[in-house]
């Protein structure tokens, strides 16, 4: 049976850390074929694609989350998004990058990112947006987001992301762990000297999942011995909300005299997601029926 995308959280240590741990193999592979992107940038997007929907379960209803590396490497850049229902969408700012294996023999993603700035903002349906930010620490995504979580956020994680990447660019496997230590953990000396040795003996978590492990078979395997129990679990996809009535409001927002110069020139608007790639057409036929509601619109105000 064909092993699916979820994430499974569960708790360690009777208490003291919680647990996420997620397979996203098909989800990358999705964002990899929708923005066409070569190895170093797929695991790049997909790591952080990965690591958004960790922050992404710690929402609730409506919530959402969007994670950006601004970075000054040659990517340019990565956007992702991620709500509490597992759904995340991204994109990276330069799909078409070729770089050598760093000295480990792996992907350059850190050279790629280059240095800069990670932030992360929450919308919790407020008047104002939460964000936190931190400085790149290496670019390679993981590191960055433990580092995001130790200052930003003052608690104490292991961060693992991982994408291997085949020859013909489409995603063998993909996945994250992420154990973060709960309030009164940190005096727990006997507890955190375990759990650093079971997270240092820990394999890639790309090559476990491309050992065709689940996610629970990830956790009972390695995290067995600390105490594990499970919680809950559910699937995650790569899904974005854009439509054809999403992008028109757009066209509208533009105003009149923007839309008679579109009509002016004669041809079919053509409109492209930045998030999924998705595109949208707009014939001159439709672009005028918009301009005159917009006008009858302004007459009854």
């Amino acid at each position: 049976m064909k092993k699916q995308d979820k994430l499974v959280r569960g708790i360690l240590g009777d208490g003291r850390a919680r647990l996420f741990v997620l397979r996203t193999t098909d989800l990358v592979n999705e964002a990899q074929r929708r923005h066409d992107t070569y190895p170093v940038a797929t695991a790049a997007l997909g790591r952080t694609l990965t690591a958004s929907l960790v922050l992404g379960a710690m929402l609730k209803g409506e919530e959402s989350v969007t994670v950006q590396v601004k970075g000054d490497g040659i990517l340019q850049g990565i956007v992702a998004t991620a709500d509490s229902r597992g759904h995340a969408r991204g994109y990276v700012g330069n799909p078409h990058i070729h770089l050598p294996l760093n000295a480990n023999g792996k992907l350059a993603v850190g050279e790629a990112v280059g240095q800069g700035m990670l932030f992360v903002i929450r919308d919790l349906g407020l008047r104002e947006n939460y964000q936190g930010s931190v400085p790149l620490q290496t670019g390679e995504i993981a590191e960055d987001f433990a580092y995001y979580f130790a200052v930003s956020e003052q608690t104490p994680s292991v961060v693992s992301l991982g994408v291997l990447v085949n020859p013909d660019h489409s995603v063998q496997a993909a996945g994250g762990l992420v154990i973060q230590l709960l309030p009164g953990a940190e005096t727990d000396d006997e507890f955190i000297a375990a759990l650093e040795h079971t997270a240092a003996k820990m394999p890639a978590i790309s090559g476990v999942f491309a050992d065709d492990m689940t996610p629970e078979e990830l956790a009972e395997e390695y995290l067995g011995s600390l105490g594990l129990k499970f919680i809950s679990e559910g699937p995650v996809s790569y899904k974005c909300d854009c439509s054809q009535e999403r992008f028109m409001k757009g066209l509208i927002a533009l105003g009149e005299e923007e839309l008679e110069d579109l009509i002016a020139q004669g041809e079919t608007v053509e409109t492209e997601c930045r998030f999924c790639a998705e595109r949208y057409y707009y014939p001159v036929h439709e672009l005028e029926d918009v301009l005159r509601e917009l006008r009858q619109s302004k007459e009854r105000d």
